[in-house]
This record gives C-alpha cells, sequence and structure tokens, in this order.
C-alpha cells in the first residue's frame, strides 16, 4: 500500500558524500567570491555602468543553468526544492511488473502542485490514481480494477543548502489517505505517512552529482471485513547522476528496501535490492522528464529462500515523472 510512495522517492532505493571540486568563473561566483581585483575594474572598453549590466546577466545565465538536483536521480531525490514563489505540477507515473509466476502489472500516477513559500520550506498537495492488473498469481485474487486512490500533503525543508555546506540536506513528509490498496486492486481505507532525510553533494561542479536518501513509510489499513494491519517500509537508496549534454542529465541508481509487519518496523517480511539505469532532460526551459527502470537484483522473503522477493515487491519497477514549471 505504500508502493506509491516509496517509488516516488515511493512509496531509498544505496540513497554518499564528497568534496566539490573546480573553480567557477568569477562572472557566475557569489559577488562575495568574486575576486576584488575584478570586482573594482571594468572589462576594457566597457564603462562600469555596461560592466555590472553583463556582470549580473552572466550571474543571470549562470542561475538559470544551474543544475536543480531534486529529480535527477529516478526515484532517489537531491536536496534542492525550488525558489521562493515557484509554483511547479508535476505528474508521476510509477510501474511494479511481474510477480514470481502469473501476470501482475501495477501502476500509479501521483499529481501535485507545488508552492515555494520559502527558499527553505514548499508544500504540496496531490491526488492519487492506481490501476492494478492481477492474473494467476499465487496468494493473490485475480483482478482487474483502475479508481482514484488517495491524496496526500507533502511538506519538504531545506535544512543544509549543498551551495554553502559541504552537502544538501531536505526533510521529507508526507501523510496520506488511500480508499485503493495499489498491490490488490481492492477497497481498503489507509491511513499513514512516509519520512526522508534526502542528502546530495555535487562531486565535480556542474557535471557529476551524488545523492543518499533514507525512507520510512508506515500505516494502518482497514479491509472490507474491517480487519485492521500495520505495516511498515524503511529504504536507503544511493545514486549518481552526470551532465552529459545542456539539457540531459544520466545516472545509476541503487535501492534497499525491506518491508516490515507492524508500524514499528516490528517483523521483518523481506527485502530486496533494485538497480537500474536513470535519465533527467529539460524538453523546454520550463518543462522537464525525468525517470528510471530498476530491477530486483538480491533480496529473500523471510518465509522463503527462493532468490528474491517476489511476495513483497515486483521484479521490475519503473517510474516517469514531468514536470511543469510556472
Amino acid at each position: 500500500m505504500f508502493v506509491q510512495w516509496r517509488a516516488r522517492r515511493d512509496r531509498f532505493g544505496v540513497s554518499f558524500g564528497a568534496l566539490i571540486v573546480g573553480l567557477m568563473l568569477p562572472a557566475i561566483a557569489q559577488a562575495g567570491d568574486t575576486p576584488s581585483w575584478l570586482a573594482g575594474a571594468a572589462p576594457s572598453g566597457l564603462s562600469p555602468s555596461r560592466a555590472m549590466t553583463s556582470h549580473a546577466a552572466l550571474e543571470m545565465k549562470a542561475e538559470d543553468d544551474r543544475v536543480d538536483t531534486e529529480h535527477i536521480f529516478g526515484f532517489s531525490m537531491g536536496s534542492d526544492i525550488g525558489k521562493k514563489g515557484e509554483i511547479e505540477l508535476e505528474i508521476e507515473n510509477v510501474g511494479r511488473f511481474n510477480k514470481r509466476f502469473g501476470s501482475y502489472t501495477g501502476v500509479g500516477v501521483l499529481s501535485q502542485v507545488k508552492f515555494v513559500l520559502t527558499d527553505n520550506f514548499r508544500v504540496a498537495p496531490g491526488v492519487s490514481f492506481a490501476s492494478t492488473q492481477v492474473g494467476g498469481v499465487p496468494g493473490m485474487i485475480d483482478n482487474r480494477r483502475t479508481a482514484l486512490a488517495g491524496a496526500s500533503l507533502e511538506f519538504r525543508y531545506k535544512l543544509l543548502d549543498r551551495d554553502v555546506m559541504p552537502f544538501g540536506l531536505t526533510l521529507h513528509a508526507a501523510p496520506g489517505w488511500n480508499r485503493f490498496d495499489e498491490v490488490t486492486g481492492f477497497d481498503v481505507q489507509t491511513y499513514g505517512s512516509e519520512f526522508a532525510a534526502l542528502m546530495d553533494k555535487e562531486l565535480i561542479r556542474d557535471t557529476l552529482f551524488a545523492t543518499l536518501n533514507v525512507w520510512y513509510a508506515g500505516g494502518a489499513s482497514r479491509d472490507l471485513t474491517n480487519e485492521w494491519s500495520r505495516d511498515s517500509e524503511l529504504s536507503v537508496n544511493g545514486a549518481l547522476s552526470a551532465k552529459v549534454g545542456p539539457d540531459l542529465l544520466v545516472g545509476v541508481e541503487a535501492r534497499y528496501l525491506r518491508a516490515y509487519d507492524g508500524l514499528g518496523l516490528d517483523r521483518f517480511l523481506g527485502d530486496a535490492v533494485y538497480l537500474g539505469p536513470t535519465f533527467s532532460m529539460h524538453l523546454a526551459h520550463n518543462v522537464g522528464l525525468s525517470g528510471t527502470w530498476s530491477t530486483q537484483v538480491a533480496g529473500h522473503a523471510a518465509h522463503d529462500h527462493q532468490h528474491l522477493d517476489l511476495d513483497d515487491f515486483e521484479r521490475h519497477q519503473a517510474m516517469l515523472r514531468f514536470n511543469y514549471l510556472f
């Protein structure tokens, strides 16, 4: 029921630090970092006022070219949250495919509108839709259904800015309600939340980026028989992403997930390791597209010593995310 949450992050896939290397041109550095010999001198042939205008234009261009790390790591997330006053529409599609036997497909679509209230704080209400198709999977009832799944409210607070600190750190919390079990496709009432620490680091200035995420998701569910169940999940994600063109970044992501019975990570049910490539690109100045396809390469269920845990997780998980900045 928390598949969509860990995938976004949802619903961490491990989510490494290093020191920023390389020097930037004085024109795109902060004013306080500009060498004194340059700050007081105008370029040859330019008046001081025109030099200042040129310098400001270069600073604006550098800011426009700066990589926003939030969505460049696949399911894993960077610490950037946008600038104060920005409003952004995000549509995230998460697919889950294949169990050990039978046919299984689950798709979740989360639509959010993000409001950056300050440079350090953002809220994002969202609604989700889900579609599940199950056929011939042992332990599951055959079902085909698409429905409105639920709603959530995401909060993010940037605790450390990676531009001035050794690394970036953003705290994430997202309480939510679901009326649809995205795993089975049946009606259910679920109340839960997810929490995460999102860390990232620029390893090579404007070229190579790394992230480390730690996610927890937990909640309580009531089925049609009015019986309650409680479960939780812990995830650690790590990813690298490199800029290979003006509008394209590609990388690799690894995620380690553990499923538990009980809200407090009480009884271990199974674990899984996912590995896959990632991409992020700009289709236009204010339009972004990113995604990943990850495959379970290791894991096992607590009650089953077969290779891979295909009871609690799927063989493949994929994500395609669209962002539009107003």
